[in-house]
This record gives C-alpha cells, sequence and structure tokens, in this order.
C-alpha cells in the first residue's frame, strides 16, 4: 500500500518546486520530506525527482506518476467526504499589487495546494481595504504588500518596486505622466514621495481599476507605474528616464489560524506564494 502522505508531499514539491516549500505546505521539515520521497522511490523502483542544488523537477516516470498521484489524491479525498458541503470554509484575500500579470500562475498554484473540498472565496483588492477587512472579520487570511514598514503578519518575501512603461514613448516628457490604481494605493504614495524628493514633476496620466487594466494603459503609452517586479512582467524604465530607485517591499501574509486543518491551509498558501515569488520569469503586482 502507497504511503498517501508521501503521495502528497510528491505532488507538493513539484507544484511548489522544492522540497522545502512542500515541508512549509505541511508543517514539517525539509529533511522529513525529503526521506519520506526517498522511501516512496524505493517502494515504486524507480526516481521520481531529479534533484540538484539549483532546482528539483520530476523525472520521465515522475511525470507519468505525478498524473496518477493527482488521480489517487483526489479519489482519497473524495472517498472521506461522506457528509455534504465542504470540509473547510476559508475566506482569503489577495492584494491586486501582490498579483498582477501573474495572477494567473500565481491562483492556478493556490488552487493545487488547497484541499479540493475547500470553500474558497477570494477577494482581490487594495492591500489597505483588504486589512481594514480582515481587522474586522471578514477574511480570514490575507496577503498584502506592506510599504511603511512594521512587524506584523509572516513576510512571505520581498519584492523590488520598479517603474514600467514604454520609456521610447516618454523619453524627455515633464511633468512625467503617472499610471497608478489611484488611492488609497500604498505603491502609488510611495512613488510620489520619491518623485516629490528628486524634484520630478508628474501628473495623474491615468488611474486603472485593476493591474490588469493598468499593464494595459502601460502597453497603449498611458505613462509609467510603479509597480512591483513580480507583478509587472516587465523590466525596470526608471534609469532609462532618469527617475529615482524605488525601495523594495514585503509581501506578508495575515491569518487567523482555528484548528488543524486551516492552519494547514493558511501554511500551504503561504508556501506557495513562497515558491511564487521565487520563481525566476514567472509572472504575477499591492
Amino acid at each position: 500500500m502507497l504511503d498517501l502522505e508521501s503521495v502528497q508531499l510528491f505532488v507538493l514539491t513539484v507544484d511548489l518546486g522544492g522540497l522545502t516549500r512542500a515541508a512549509e505546505a505541511v508543517g514539517t521539515v525539509q529533511p522529513v520530506v525529503s526521506q519520506r520521497l526517498k522511501a516512496l522511490e524505493a517502494q515504486l523502483g524507480t526516481q521520481l525527482l531529479e534533484r540538484s542544488p539549483r532546482f528539483v523537477r520530476p523525472t520521465a516516470d515522475g511525470v507519468v506518476f505525478l498524473e496518477r498521484a493527482r488521480a489517487l489524491l483526489a479519489a482519497h479525498d473524495a472517498t472521506l467526504r461522506f457528509k455534504d458541503g465542504p470540509a473547510l470554509h476559508l475566506r482569503l484575500g489577495i492584494s491586486d499589487h501582490v498579483m498582477g500579470a501573474a495572477s494567473g500562475p500565481l491562483l492556478r498554484r493556490l488552487r493545487a495546494v488547497l484541499p479540493a473540498d475547500i470553500r474558497l472565496e477570494l477577494r482581490v483588492s487594495l492591500s489597505q481595504s483588504l486589512r481594514t477587512a480582515f481587522e474586522q472579520g471578514e477574511l480570514n487570511t490575507i496577503i498584502i504588500r506592506r510599504e511603511a514598514g512594521g512587524n506584523d503578519g509572516e513576510v512571505l518575501g520581498s519584492e523590488p518596486l520598479i517603474w514600467c512603461g514604454d520609456p521610447t514613448l516618454l523619453a524627455g516628457t515633464l511633468p512625467l505622466p503617472i499610471a497608478s490604481l489611484g488611492e488609497p494605493c500604498g505603491v502609488r504614495a510611495l512613488a510620489i514621495r520619491a518623485l516629490g524628493k528628486a524634484g520630478i514633476p508628474w501628473y495623474e496620466s491615468f488611474v486603472a481599476g485593476s493591474s490588469s487594466a493598468l499593464l494595459a494603459g502601460l502597453s497603449a503609452g498611458f505613462g509609467i507605474a510603479p509597480m512591483g517586479r513580480f507583478g509587472a512582467a516587465s523590466q525596470d524604465v526608471g534609469p532609462l528616464l532618469g527617475l529615482p530607485r524605488l525601495p523594495a517591499s514585503d509581501i506578508i501574509l495575515l491569518g487567523r489560524a482555528t484548528g488543524q486543518a486551516r492552519t494547514r491551509a493558511i501554511n500551504a498558501i503561504a508556501a506557495s506564494v513562497r515558491a511564487a515569488l521565487a520563481t525566476p520569469g514567472v509572472t504575477g503586482g499591492h
């Protein structure tokens, strides 16, 4: 009989891109995951993962087993469900400026690490409004960008802020046309302060309701926008335009864990976001 926890650890290792992230997702440590996966490979009589200091990825046999492992875990979850309704209800908020152009990959990664029967309510908004909703008990967990310091929450990663847009359309243009998500966006406020200190005049050229709309406006030449590198899917054009360098900001998670099931779900969410932020070439921006 296969050990289902080891099978789950294999799937998480592939989905999250490493043994450490898989360990974080289930609340254990990397050596335990490594030992369990080696035992699973020995039982199956084949190598499932190719390991190197730079990456962990499935072998050819691992790719075949991955599809069967997902089906096995789904069947197991379905077998355990005797009652109608989800086993867990989770209300999650994610800052729009955290996701940006990476919203698709990030949401797929989140969905992959959560139980299939979870009732997930997801809200995407500005960091400040999500924090208010969390404090008022409307959300169980939030993932937001922290611009003004502080030590609350669990830091999932530090992300550089960059200037995004088409410099060929704006070189030498003053006042500088600024595109943003509008007030009370913390990234916008930080960028405006930086422009003021540098003595660079600006005006609000484009106010978007979402990061996807903001990116569309930038591609059409409607200004320059401050964004997180992860969410921008772009290079920093600030040096080309002589703009002040923007500081990095923390991506943090705030969560209320009541019960083992919710704790494990929040751990899995944290691990998936850490993996996304640490993955080169994964695009996704508040």
